[in-house]
């Protein structure tokens, strides 16, 4: 049996295994293992999946993920995304559809110290929604500018999906990074003018609220202040060349336990519940790449990827269109699947695809995860808006489906213009970054 033929097989069963409900980074592991086992042998197969494990596990690079978690999860428990929205509250509730848009940008700001979409989203539902609902806003409009804030902090950095990306393709993360900024600003923008448009042709859903005076507007700043000094304190750090991605993640983490000190919110309870879902998040990530790497090794030797690249080199089809199927099949994939198991899955195969056909694998990273972010907040197992329908249980999950739906039509707007104009995501990494 060629290796082409045996990496079909794996694929197979490792779909397989999926639809029965075997944790993804287990079934990778087998299936890599396995075929590694069937194509070379037992002796390089174990040796493999040792080197793997243990070089992946006590990787530099990797001791940036557990920091990062560790420092959202410390944000989340400080509270600083409540500050945010208070502050923001000040300066537009007066608007229609002024609360949403706070909520917007507040997930926007608390996903640049947070790095996970679905804790920005949890985080935002207690803070943000009794308030829209003491100002009579529609459920629809106000749990679906929260699902679709909350894949602000997958891509707005820091964001865990860069650093796996970055991991599993070596390349670096602090130009993913610096890659993430101003897409995400525009995502961010983007929401916000799809909240005034909703709220201009039906001003029910967003009603004006009271008008804050301008001293009201300016205390109100203070709030903002912490989010602020963590972003300049891990990112500044990062492109002023004073820290590493890692030590980075480490002095936010630090500068995280201050602030939730200083505002007094960080309680002894708390830190020990940031601490416990550190350990499960970073356990499951770990679990998820390690899998994924060993699986990757398998797809090399069964050079899968390389006729793949080969084949779609040999095309006469433009190789735009090549990236719009790519695209349209994560978009596909993630209705069904949480971004990182679509990342450990595809990127092995599509990464030395893109290398190829000569696109930029930093401008490719940015697309594949707001292209995966959509199906966060798409039915039919859209997860951000799951974990909000457990969250508030009053409101049926269609609801919360047809809330989001608007916003999903700004993340392709989004998406069409990233790739139109490649410029607006490599700006930042070509001005601060010795990059390529």
């Amino acid at each position: 049996m060629s290796p082409v033929t045996m990496g079909i097989i794996g694929i197979c069963i490792l779909l397989v295994l999926l639809f029965l409900k075997m944790p993804i980074g287990f079934a990778m592991g087998l299936v890599g293992f396995v075929g590694y086992w069937w194509v070379r042998d037992m002796s390089p197969a174990l040796s493999m999946i040792s080197l793997v494990t243990y070089s992946e596990a006590t990787a530099y690079m990797m001791s940036a993920l557990p920091l990062f978690i560790f420092m959202g999860w410390l944000a989340a428990y400080g509270e600083l995304s409540k500050d945010a929205f208070s502050a923001l509250h000040r300066w537009v509730g007066h608007w229609r559809g002024g609360l949403s848009m706070s909520t917007v940008i507040a997930c926007a700001a608390f996903g640049a110290v947070c790095g996970s979409s679905m804790a920005t989203a949890v985080t935002m539902v207690p803070v943000a929604l009794p308030e829209m609902r003491k100002y009579k806003y529609d459920d629809e409009l106000s749990l679906g500018c929260i699902a679709a804030g909350g894949n602000l902090g997958f891509l707005i950095p820091p964001s865990l999906a860069f650093i796996i990306y970055a991991i599993l393709t070596e390349e670096s993360i602090g130009a993913l990074f610096m890659a993430g900024i101003l897409p995400g600003l525009l995502l961010t923008f983007l929401f916000s003018v799809t909240i005034y448009v909703l709220c201009r042709i039906n001003p029910q859903l967003g009603p004006s609220g009271p008008r804050a005076s301008w001293r009201e507007r300016l205390v109100a700043l203070k709030g903002m202040w912490g989010i602020i000094v963590l972003f300049i304190l891990v990112m500044g750090g990062i492109y002023g060349g004073f820290f590493t991605p890692t030590e980075a993640a480490a002095v936010g983490a630090f500068g995280a336990l201050v602030l939730g000190l200083v505002n007094r919110q960080l309680t002894w309870r708390r830190f020990i519940t940031t601490l416990l879902e550190t350990g499960k998040t970073t356990a499951m990530v770990f679990v998820l790449i390690i899998g994924a790497i060993i699986f990757s090794r398998f797809m090399t030797i069964s050079t899968i990827p390389v006729n793949l690249a080969r084949f779609i080199g040999a095309l006469t089809i433009p190789d735009y269109a090549i990236l719009a199927a790519i695209l349209m099949l994560y978009v596909l994939v993630g209705f069904f699947m949480e971004i990182i198991s679509v990342l450990v899955i595809t990127i092995p195969i599509f990464y030395p695809v893109i290398l190829a056909m000569g696109f930029d694998p930093v401008w490719f990273g940015v697309l594949a995860v707001l292209t995966m972010l959509m199906g966060s907040i798409s039915p039919p197992v859209g997860i951000i808006v799951f974990a909000l329908s457990g969250m508030v249980k009053e409101v049926p999950l269609f609801r919360i489906f047809k809330g989001a739906m608007p916003f999903l039509v700004a993340m392709f707007v989004c998406l069409i213009i990233l790739v139109a104009f490649p410029q607006i995501s490599l700006l930042l990494p070509h001005l601060m970054l010795p990059y390529r």
